[in-house]
């Protein structure tokens, strides 16, 4: 089993950041590729970002690209992703997800384990 944990969401001004973390722990201590992925209300749970178990790979939405920072500490079992200029369209529940076999993917679908989610609001 997985235990993922989100933190740092938050209310922010539009042009603003945040830091979101993810701390991982359970199942063998290797690292896993790790994802962010995001939920808008009537939407469909959408990628943002992902980094290989290394940590070599780094991938983004078009929509973050530029924005966005995705980093991990392995040795603290933990991934961030750094959140600048924020936008009203960035708003949503921001979910963590590990991703243990196979490449580093960009579906939810491929994501074995899931964190609880945290919310991030950005007011124009």
């Amino acid at each position: 089993q997985v235990h993922l944990v989100e933190s740092g969401g938050g209310l922010v001004q539009s042009g603003g950041s945040l830091r979101l973390s993810c701390v991982a722990s359970g199942r063998a201590a290797r690292p896993w590729h790790m994802g962010w992925f995001r939920q808008a209300p009537g939407k469909e749970r959408e990628f943002v970002s992902a980094i290989s178990a290394g940590g070599s790979g780094t991938y983004y939405a078009d929509s973050v690209e530029g924005r966005f920072t995705i980093s991990r500490e392995n040795a603290k079992n933990t991934v961030f992703l750094q959140m600048d200029s924020l936008e009203p369209e960035d708003t949503a529940v921001y979910y963590c997800a590990a991703d243990l076999y196979g490449p580093v993917d960009t579906k939810p679908v491929d994501y074995e384990y899931w964190g609880q989610g945290t919310q991030v609001t950005v007011s124009s």
